[in-house]
């Protein structure tokens, strides 16, 4: 995954100069790669895996994931696959937000983000799904080949 910065980063730097893109999207887009890169892997269905090994003691929020969404099925699905895991981590959140709203006995913030901010986040959290998909399907041998 790493090896594909070094692809990302002079991608953003050309599409900032031509201004297609501002600042704000490249971090969110660099925020968001990291975060799923490291977080959001189609292997928190596996308890061994590092990306589950990475939530440390809260790491039991995945288990009902894990239970619904079977390992190399659903989740390693090209489309469904990252967004079920994104719907999952934005009900967790939302519901954790709503439960310090109500405790706190305080309102729900007026949060606006910019349309492009939020594809850019997205795309952020997509890509390093795709990529460890596509990784997945290629055969053990040709990769155990490429390494060397």
């Amino acid at each position: 995954m790493a090896l594909l910065v070094a692809f990302w980063t002079p991608l953003a730097i050309w599409l900032r100069i031509l201004g297609w893109i501002g600042t704000g999207e490249i971090a969110a887009f660099v925020g968001a790669y990291a975060f799923s890169s490291l977080f959001l892997s189609p292997d928190l269905d596996l308890q061994t895996s590092r990306p589950y090994l990475r939530w440390g003691i809260i790491r039991w929020l995945w288990a009902p994931y894990a239970v619904v969404f079977k390992h190399r099925r659903l989740s390693h699905h090209l489309l469904l696959g990252p967004l079920s895991r994104i719907a999952y981590l934005g009900v967790l959140v939302l519901g954790g937000a709503l439960i310090y709203v109500a405790l706190a006995r305080r309102s729900i913030p007026d949060i606006r983000m910019p349309v492009e901010i939020l594809i850019a986040v997205g795309c952020g959290l997509y890509v390093p799904n795709l990529t460890h998909v596509l990784l997945d399907r290629i055969p053990f041998s040709r990769r155990r080949k490429h390494r060397l």
